[in-house]
């Protein structure tokens, strides 16, 4: 069995038990997966109340992982996420207590509603895969995943990302209401939180260790490299954004297009691959210029993916 049918048929246990709990978003789960696939961070950037904390507790049910959840508010402090030494006077020395952060799934739930302080703590987590807490460095679990949610910066009480944080994470998703009828079911159905405690897992961490390791010798052709590069440099040329996309995202955006193409059992990348993450991966690192032919209203697909040929 190749690699890609070995992937798609593990896979998609895993895709179906989070599209029993998130109605109606079958890509958001699909891309959420694929960006752990990838081994990259996550963030769900929606309304209150649309199912983002619920898909993240479910991935890590369904993935078989340990799980911890910080509540991020204006008070919390780097301590309360890397953990602290405390001195053991028994000892006659410190002692680390291990903070949240030392799991294999950490939900940063509503992440843009703490300082920018206690939302650096997460900086050397998430590139290193390890903290450093005075002097020290300790070691991450492997796999170690951010999955962070936030609510539109419009609202009251939230401090943007920097691009330095927003840039550690491989993919930016949205939910978005779900349709009437599927409405109607969350309605009528079962509370989800009680759905969530029935989840069992589908995947073994083991196992999601393997797959991730299929993800690299997913095979890219040459024109397919030309592809990539290509809405690269058109988002650098254009005049579109204020800054292009820099060449870790074009790395980001490749290695996001390989585990599509794994979870859908293909052994080689599809242009429809770039072009199904290149939101998800590119949107949260490009910021609109202002401009007066109204092109800082039109869609990303508009400004990269229509301008572009595709090889």
């Amino acid at each position: 069995m190749s690699h890609g049918a070995e992937a798609r048929r593990a896979l998609e246990p895993v895709v179906a038990a989070l599209n029993s709990i998130v109605l109606g978003k079958d890509r958001q789960v699909r891309l959420a997966v694929s960006c752990l696939l990838a081994r990259g961070h996550l963030l769900i950037e929606d309304l209150p109340g649309v199912g983002k904390t619920t898909l993240a507790q479910a991935l890590a049910r369904v993935l078989g992982l340990s799980y911890q959840r910080i509540q991020f508010t204006s008070d919390l402090l780097p301590a309360d996420v890397l953990g602290v030494s405390v001195y053991d006077r028994e000892h006659g020395r410190f002692e680390f207590h291990k903070g949240p952060v030392f799991t294999q799934l950490l939900l940063a739930d509503e992440v843009n509603r703490a300082t920018p302080k206690a939302q650096s703590a997460l900086l050397e987590a998430m590139e290193e895969r390890q903290v450093t807490v005075d002097g020290q460095t300790h070691a991450l679990p492997d796999p170690f995943f951010v999955v962070a949610t936030q609510n539109p910066s419009y609202q009251l009480g939230t401090y943007p990302l920097p691009e330095s944080q927003l840039d550690r994470f491989l993919m930016r998703i949205e939910l978005g209401y779900p349709a009437a009828a599927l409405e109607r079911e969350l309605l009528r159905g079962r509370d989800r939180r009680g759905l969530l405690a029935e989840l069992k897992p589908q995947l073994p961490a083991s196992a999601l260790a393997q797959l991730q390791q299929y993800v690299a010798p997913v095979h890219v052709a040459e024109p397919l490299l030309d592809y990539v590069q290509a809405l690269v440099e058109h988002s650098r040329a254009s005049g579109h954004f204020d800054a292009g996309l820099s060449p870790r995202a074009a790395i980001a955006l490749l290695r996001a297009a390989q585990a599509w193409a794994l979870l859908h059992g293909r052994a080689g990348v599809l242009p429809e691959d770039v072009q199904a993450v290149v939101r998800a991966v590119a949107g949260h690192r490009l910021q609109r210029r202002a401009a007066v032919d109204g092109s800082a209203d039109a869609d990303l697909d508009e400004l990269l993916l229509a301008a572009v040929a595709v090889p």
